[in-house]
């Protein structure tokens, strides 16, 4: 068996609360997802709005494997014919050889949205797709509400899929467009349908329900051979059903042909990509993609998994282009250690006492506020230390912090910092933004002739959470910095009841674990 992969994030996606793309943005995903063999592009509504138009016509520079475009549209107006409606006229002239258009399957949409006759509704269908269909156009029809629409009328549903097919349309797709639909429901109708539909079928649901995924998987079950979905599942209110995972659940769960083995190690930077385009943080709890899809911390859980790893894992993360992580915590035990000391290369030959003296140290420090989850950089120095691996490049001597506010309620940061490198004392000022960036500002002053690769180490995120909120202002605080080198990030972690200590601590390892990976072999 065989589905048609097909995207709308470039359309159907852009509709969820903050996404939207420039026209740049949906032709680079255009790309990506061409590169990873998504079979259909929805890109965008050239009927609606000037930018969807823009990119209908560059993306025709693009020079594509196999991914066609498809253009989005509805059916005609009521009251018109199909030739004079702009909306359809949109859709020829956009130049995209596929085409999309949806229509009203729920005879209450019909009398209270359209405000027309159930009939008139019928001839909408019929002359549009007829219409497209004389243009030359592959032509699909999405059946708006077509689920709640058979649940309450069924014969009138099934009354404008026939009229679609009969005008020529090459797939009808049948929309859950509230995704308020159980997979059992999506099951039974899709069967009802197969049974009449002289063309192939689709899927087209929404996520209210938390089930788009499920839906989706059961109507593949059902026959449909065409499956809409977006990247991350972005999309209007909860959003639409997500690609990312319905495509590892066919291919690896139901040996479905929809992408190649090779394809689908993309899959993982694929879902990171369009997030960063869309400027949303990666969900990291995301199945199959998420930072998090197979990540342990469980000391019972790692024991197992370093005999095999199938105990705890439903596929081998690799296949999705995603990797195994093991988490050092107060709930680990030694195998977490022994995992993470092995994954860095150190050895770990007869160091069972002093693998549980470290697990020991980190279950204190979690006591103390420190969490190494989200700080897998100062977990790594933690251990180099504790097995004689690590250099420290610099030792603290002492740091002042100025802070002074003028008239004018401008505040001003200053930073005096000394630290020994090597054989040298360094003792050198810097101003900044704040306290901490002054303190940045000052170290790698200080370090600069030692390392000049500190000018590539740029701090990308700083969070502080305060620990015992019953202190007030006096409550220990935790800083979690994250750092990246352009092209590897990581976290680092400072615990203090004094800010400017806990910020010390964690820029200190974030600068200390950069160079220690630059100095790494490649």
């Amino acid at each position: 068996m065989s589905v048609k992969l097909y995207d709308t994030t470039l359309r159907d996606g852009t509709q969820g609360e903050g996404i939207s793309f420039s026209v740049e943005d949906k032709l680079k995903i255009t790309k990506r997802l061409d590169q990873i063999g998504i079979h259909y592009v929805e890109g965008g509504w050239p009927g609606s709005n000037p930018k969807d138009m823009e990119y209908f016509h560059r993306v025709k520079e693009l020079k594509l494997n196999q991914l066609r475009v498809a253009a989005f549209g509805s059916t005609r107006r009521a009251g018109i014919t199909a030739a004079e409606d702009k909306n359809l006229l949109a859709l020829v002239d956009s130049g995209a050889a596929t085409v999309t258009i949806f229509g009203k399957s729920w005879d209450f949409h019909v009398i209270h949205a359209l405000q027309t006759t159930l009939e008139e509704n019928l001839a909408m269908i019929r002359d549009s797709v007829a219409y497209l269909k004389s243009k030359g156009l592959e032509v699909f029809y999405d059946a708006e509400h077509f689920f709640d629409a058979y649940k309450t009328n069924p014969d009138y549903a099934m009354a404008t899929l026939m009229a679609a097919q009969e005008a020529g349309a090459d797939v009808l797709c049948l929309c859950d467009t509230n995704g308020g639909c159980l997979p059992n429901e999506i099951y039974e109708i899709v069967g009802v349908v197969k049974k009449v539909a002289k063309v192939p079928l689709g899927i087209h649901v929404h996520n209210d329900g938390e089930l788009a995924v499920a839906n989706s998987i059961m109507a593949v079950q059902a026959g449909v051979t065409q499956v809409q979905g977006t990247i991350n599942g972005y999309g209007e209110r909860c959003g639409n059903a997500n690609l990312c995972s319905i495509i590892p659940n066919l291919a690896l769960k139901m040996k479905v042909d929809c992408m190649t083995d090779e394809a689908l190690e993309g899959l993982t930077d694929l879902s990171r990509y369009v997030s960063e385009l869309a400027n949303l943080h990666h969900n990291t709890h995301q199945p199959y993609v998420g930072v998090s899809a197979f990540a342990h911390k469980g000391g019972m859980h790692v024991s197992a998994l370093l005999k095999n790893p199938k105990t705890y894992e439903h596929i081998v993360p690799e296949l999705v282009g995603n990797h195994r992580r093991v988490l050092v915590s107060e709930l680990s035990g030694v195998s977490n250690l022994l995992y993470k000391a092995e994954e860095l290369g150190l050895d770990i030959e007869n160091l069972t006492q002093e693998s549980k003296e470290i697990l020991e140290q980190v279950k204190d420090l979690e006591h103390q506020g420190f969490q190494f989850e989200g700080a897998e950089g100062s977990m790594e120095l933690l251990l180099r230390r504790a097995f004689g691996g690590l250099s420290e490049f610099f030792q603290l001597e002492s740091f002042r912090i100025f802070m002074e506010m003028h008239e004018d309620h401008t505040v001003h940061s200053e930073a005096v910092i000394k630290v020994r490198v090597l054989d040298q004392v360094m003792h050198t000022a810097a101003v900044g933004n704040g306290p901490v960036n002054a303190m940045d500002n000052a170290l790698r002053k200080a370090l600069g002739n030692f390392y000049p690769e500190l000018l590539n180490l740029k701090l990308s995120d700083y969070k502080v959470r305060v620990l015992e909120g019953k202190n007030g202002t006096a409550a220990p605080v935790r800083v979690l910095i994250e750092t990246t080198d352009g092209h590897n990030s990581w976290g680092t972690v400072g615990v203090s009841g004094n800010i400017v200590e806990a910020s010390y601590q964690a820029l200190v390892e974030s600068l200390l674990y950069g160079l220690l990976k630059g100095r790494e072999p490649k």
